[in-house]
């Protein structure tokens, strides 16, 4: 009987066995880590709701007096429990998402980078951009990082189908962008002929993009995704990632109420747009 060493392998076990066996503990202590380095976000937001009322109001972002200190923490401040709510379970199933489509794509590496730019230099560039429409009031709040966390996820779902279908990544991307935009226009702005030009004019860009795709592709691409859908473990992702791509502009771009809390539906488009345009290029410069 061969000797078996504490790992369970036996030590005369191949090499590349014991290889391969090093490789997955690395792998999921690698995943546990990084999980457990995401859930220091949550952390800091609920320890940044626990000060006193006075220091969080404080370190909310005046747009009639903007710092450069405000730009940053405004986005770790709330002020509701409601609010810190939606923002914690907002992150948990974007960031959740996010980096099981970037496990799976292989592209953990681009995760960490994008959320360290997301967590530590959109602040600054979201609370900057929010400058552009002058308001006597404070803004506050994790939703324009959260959905840049969205931005990622409308780029890294089609990355991680396409490459499974053999598509090119400058055919699909632009026209995901466009197609969203318009979507979430009809969702954001009032009912009427804006939001309505806006969402057709997004549809009208997007068509040309479509021009490569024949029929036999599309049979080939139906095929595909239902192996897909047939992997264990990989179907379930994609399938939860597009209901969150589908479903989740409804939460961030909420119909505008004239009472309560004013939503910065600005803001919010902002996050997605620039995260968007981020990763997209990052993907060509890698």
């Amino acid at each position: 009987m061969s000797e078996t060493n504490v790992d369970g392998l036996a030590r005369d076990a191949p090499e590349s066995e014991r290889d391969t066996a090093w490789k997955t503990r690395l792998g999921w202590s690698r995943i546990l880590g990084e999980t457990l380095a995401l859930l220091a976000v949550p952390a800091l937001l609920i320890a940044v709701f626990l000060l006193p009322e006075a220091i969080r109001r404080a370190a909310a972002f005046s747009y009639s007096d903007p710092t450069l200190s405000t730009a940053i923490t405004a986005h770790y401040v709330h002020l509701t429990v409601p609010h810190l709510a939606g923002n914690v379970l907002g992150f948990a199933l974007l960031a959740g998402t996010a980096y099981g489509l970037s496990v799976a794509s292989g592209r953990r590496r681009l995760f960490v980078v994008s959320t360290l730019t997301f967590l530590l230099a959109f602040p600054v560039a979201l609370s900057g951009l929010n400058l552009a429409i002058p308001r006597d009031a404070i803004g506050y709040g994790f939703s324009g990082i959260n959905m840049a966390f969205f931005g990622y996820v409308a780029v890294l779902l089609p990355i991680a189908v396409g490459e499974r279908l053999g598509l090119a990544r400058d055919r699909y991307l632009p026209p995901v962008f466009f197609l969203s935009a318009g979507y979430i226009a009809l969702i954001a702005l009032p009912t009427g002929a804006a939001s309505l030009g806006f969402a057709v004019a997004s549809v009208a860009i997007a068509l040309p993009y479509g021009r490569h795709v024949r029929r036999g592709s599309l049979r080939e691409a139906r095929r595909v995704a239902a192996r897909i859908l047939a992997t264990p473990g990989y179907g379930e992702l994609v399938a939860v990632a597009t209901v969150v791509l589908v479903g989740y502009p409804l939460v961030g771009f909420p119909a505008v109420s004239p009472t309560g809390i004013r939503v910065n539906v600005y803001i919010h488009f902002l996050g997605y747009a620039l995260a968007f345009l981020v990763v997209y290029i990052s993907l060509f410069i890698d």
